[in-house]
Parts: C-alpha cells; structure tokens; sequence
C-alpha cells in the first residue's frame, strides 16, 4: 500500500529537495530531475524552468495523484547517505529537518538494515515525539555482558525494542527490556559472585532477587533499584490477565520512563564490572598467599628405596655390612 502524503508535507519535501535553506544541500533544477531519477523514478521530465519548488512540488503531487509510491522514493533518497557525499552537515540538518516534517504527517525516518525507511509514530511536533531514553547509554552490550553468545542475544533484544518503539508497540517494547535487564543482571550474579553468598539458587532466582542482589553488592546504584520496580511491574504484563487486573496499558510515556532505567542499570554495571574484577582477583590472591603450606607426602620405604636417591638400593644392609659393623667383625648367624 503507497503512503500517502498532506499536501503541506509534499511542499515542505520541495523545499528539503530544492535545497532552498542555507544548512541544506542546494540543487539546480536539472540536479532536482537528476535526484528524482537517483530515487527511482521512471520517465522524469527534464526541468523546463519553472521555479524549482513549484516545479517540484507538482512533480510530488502528481505521482501521488497517480497511486505511484515516488514520493515516498524521494524522501527515503533525501534520507540516504549516499545522496551526500562528503557533506555530512547537510546530510544531518536534511534528516534533522525533515523528520521535524513527516512527524506531523504521523510518520518519520527509521531504519531497515542499514537502509532508511518510513516507520509510523505519533503525529506531533518533533520534540514531543521519539524522545527516546533521558538518560543515556554510555556503554555497549559487550562493556556489561562478556559472554559472546549471551551478549548477542542481549543486544538483540534492545535492538527489537528500539524498533517496537518506533512503531508504537509499547508493550512488546516494555517486555523485551524487562528481559534484557533480568538477563544483564543474572549474568553478572553468576560472573560475579565467587565468594558472595547467594539468596537462593541462581535457577531460583527472579528479576526483583537480582536487583536486590545487584544493589547489595554494589553493583548498580539506588536510582537503579527503585526505578526497576516500574520495568518488572509493566514486564509482568506479558501475562494479558495481569494487563486485565492493572486496567492500564502501557503507552509511549511508559515507556520513556521505563527506557532509561535499563540504560542507568548498564552504565552501572559496566562501571563496577572493572572493580569487581580487581576485588576478586585481590581476594583470591590473599587467600592463596595466606593459605597453609601442603603437607609433604611421605612416601613408603620402598618408595624412598625407588625414589630420588639413585644410590639408595647400594645402601640398604646387607649380611656383610652387618657383620663389618658387628664387633669382631664375624659372620651372622643363621646367614
């Protein structure tokens, strides 16, 4: 199904595309028809000198007029890097500018892989809308988590959330991060705790026990541990009877709170993960240099007799040694 555009946001578009703006990249009109080709367009027109804009305009409103999707080919070409090379400064105040516009229209730019796309949101002013977490991620996944396997899975997770997010699945979103943060947390219980003693059995253990753990150990901070109640609490909704008994659903302002409690939770963890490790290593170093010598074994005389002293059989006694040490120096009796 083709996107279909306000007339308001066909003619912001022109202007993004005509470059009119001083921060923006400016295009002559036969490099406007040239970008409409780059994005996709069949049968471009060759620019017949009307001003730019206008001329760019009808071009947008008619292909939509036509049920063809190129104006939405134009916006993902304004939003490619590739339509910029080696003006970065236009490239980020383009895309600043124009998800200030789509947003309006309910729509703005996201990612596919690494390409742009359109991805549906609130319509609102830009700084209402998408303020994605307050406080920052500071670390990556691989700062907290040192497992390879388990930190893929772990960035996996808040990759799927940042994308609920960007279309409005709130919920799903709120989920996947309870996940991640009970998943960072068991994981740096089980990492972390030689010579801690554990509340209960790791297997036994649950998000609100590893907060609790994690707290006490000083590994994440106050904020972190009274913040997580409001992500385990909106986690639990995965069970739809539970969303039923709260009569609440979560919605985009649950989740700007709820986001940056995972993000506080890993900057701590990846800030005391290098003390941890010291304090660890400190203790098992004092306990090996503190600890009692091993006791020497003492091996069986015949072991002696095969051990280390190759001379050791040539010295055992023998009826003549004897009888030298023997006053008299006779022979024994009964040899």
């Amino acid at each position: 199904m083709n996107e279909i555009f306000d007339d308001s946001t066909l003619t912001e578009i022109a202007h993004l595309i005509c470059g009119d703006e001083t921060s923006l990249l400016y295009r002559k009109g036969y490099e406007i028809a040239e970008f409409f080709q780059r994005a996709g367009w069949d049968d471009v027109p060759e620019y017949d000198g009307t001003p730019r804009h206008k001329w760019a305009r009808e071009l947008l409103k008619e292909r939509q007029e036509d049920g063809t999707d190129d104006a939405e080919r134009a916006i993902l070409r304004l939003a490619n890097r590739l339509e910029y090379y080696n003006q970065q400064q236009e490239y980020r105040a383009t895309l600043k500018r124009l998800n200030e516009v789509l947003v309006l229209d309910g729509r703005r730019i996201g990612e596919d892989g690494s390409q742009p796309a359109l991805v549906r949101c609130e319509a609102g002013f830009e700084d209402e809308v998408l303020q994605l977490p307050r406080v920052e991620l500071k670390v990556s996944v691989k700062d907290v988590v040192s497992d390879p396997d388990l930190a893929t899975a772990v960035q996996l997770r808040l990759d799927e959330a940042r994308t609920c997010y960007e279309h409005g699945a709130y919920t799903s979103a709120i989920i996947m991060l309870g996940s991640l943060l009970e998943g960072v947390l068991a994981h740096a219980a089980q990492v972390r705790s030689a010579g801690v003693r554990m509340p209960k059995p790791l297997r036994s253990m649950g998000l609100n026990d590893f907060v609790d753990f994690a707290f006490k150990n000083k590994w994440i901070e106050h904020d972190a541990k009274l913040a997580s109640e409001l992500v385990r609490h909106y986690r639990n909704l995965v069970h739809p009877l539970a969303e039923k008994r709260t009569g609440h659903s979560p919605n985009r302002d649950t989740l700007d709170m709820c986001w940056p409690v995972v993000n506080a939770t890993l900057n701590d963890l990846a800030a005391t993960a290098t003390a941890t490790a010291t304090a660890t290593a400190t203790a098992t170093a004092t306990a090996t240099a503190t600890a009692p010598p091993a006791p020497l074994s003492v091996r069986a005389p015949a072991e002696r007799g095969r051990g280390g002293n190759l001379n050791a059989s040539a010295q055992r006694p023998t009826p003549a040694s004897v009888a030298r040490r023997r006053p008299g120096g006779g022979p024994v009796v009964g040899t």
